[in-house]
């Protein structure tokens, strides 16, 4: 073997063992930003996230936060797209349930699933589903992830049946407005949980009128 190309390759192998290893430890660190805002969001509700107060959670300077995010937005775009995987992730699980493709079943767990995934995490729920931070709107990158969860929950819809898009408008006016009930005036309960079936009655019951 040429010495002078086995040299090059075993320098080549070993550059990208460490572009591999500075690749996850940027990766960690970012999740590790993420975890820390998404824990400052629940202490000082989400439109009160503090760049110095985020940096002082994960043992940095302020300014060493925009070695992996570029602003303050970027922070909430990435919050705003993960937040939306994890209801993907919470809606798919009701895909195991043993409800016979009854309508009404498959509305209802979803309606229940939807407001405990908001009772789980109060600053996601607002950064998802409310305005509650001023002067920010998410990315069009981030945004795409939402309208893909929308798209989804419309070809689940679709599978019961239930196509016009007026009726997905209403099922997401329904279960957001339940989902601010509980949050409001029982957070800690399920007053508004336990109508889920009710509302799938009646949801089902107006789409088939």
């Amino acid at each position: 073997m040429d010495p002078v190309a086995g040299t090059a390759g075993t320098a080549g192998t070993a550059g990208t063992a460490g572009t591999d290893i500075r690749s996850r430890r940027r990766a960690q660190t970012r999740a590790e930003i993420l975890d820390a805002a998404w824990r400052l969001g629940a202490q000082d509700g989400i439109a009160g996230l503090s760049l110095r107060e985020l940096a002082r959670e994960v043992g940095m300077q302020a300014p060493s936060l925009y070695t992996y995010f570029d602003n303050k937005a970027a922070i909430y775009d990435e919050m705003f797209a993960a937040g939306f995987q994890e209801l993907d992730a919470a809606l798919h699980d009701l895909d195991d349930l043993d409800v016979d493709g009854d309508p009404v079943e498959v509305i209802a767990g979803a309606i229940e699933v939807f407001i405990a995934f908001c009772r789980d995490s109060v600053p996601r729920y607002q950064l998802l589903f409310t305005r509650a931070v001023p002067d920010w709107e998410p990315s069009p990158e981030a945004y795409a992830v939402s309208v893909r969860s929308l798209d989804r929950m419309a070809q689940q819809l679709s599978e019961l049946g239930i196509e016009r898009p007026e009726h997905l408008d209403l099922l997401t006016a329904l279960t957001t407005g339940m989902a601010a009930q509980q949050l409001a005036n029982d957070p800690d309960g399920d007053r508004w949980q336990r109508l889920s079936r009710a509302a799938a009655e009646m949801f089902i019951a107006h789409v088939r009128s």
